[in-house]
């Protein structure tokens, strides 16, 4: 079974919306280079996050080229509804410039990363492109 076919399996079966209007390619793979699930980081300094993808690429927000999008790093939350534009609050960070890396600090504790591809209006893409979720510890 592809990512891809689970991924709209998994949605439909539970009640979710599939996804926004713009494709993905099937392979697409995002995935957090840094920090590693389990990490623990010193607290009261800001740390590195770098987004990894493969098979797609990078473009800014309000650029529509095919199979592109821009991250969207999601802290300690779940992953919204596919169907609709990304929230942009502290839980839902928008990297609209096209980077691929960013500077957190976060209050001691464990914490949730996750990153979400969205397109060009910052709706996930079809199917949508997300990393496995990650916990740290700041200490």
């Amino acid at each position: 079974m592809t990512k891809a076919y689970a991924t709209a399996a998994f949605l439909l079966f539970s009640g979710m919306a599939y996804a926004g209007p713009t494709p993905a390619p099937a392979n697409a793979h995002l995935y957090i280079g840094w920090p590693n699930d389990g990490q623990v980081i010193a607290a009261g300094k800001p740390f590195r996050v770098w987004f990894g993808l493969r098979d797609m690429g990078v473009a800014p927000k309000d650029v529509k080229f095919p199979n592109t999008g821009h991250h969207h790093l999601l802290i300690d939350t779940e992953l919204p509804p596919f169907d609709q534009e990304i929230p942009s609050d502290r839980n839902h960070l928008h990297y609209g410039m096209g980077e691929t890396e960013t500077q957190l600090e976060l209050p001691p504790g464990k914490h949730t990363l996750q990153l979400l591809m969205g397109d060009d209006k910052h709706i996930p893409h079809n199917p949508p492109v997300y990393s496995k979720k990650i916990t740290i510890t700041i200490k």
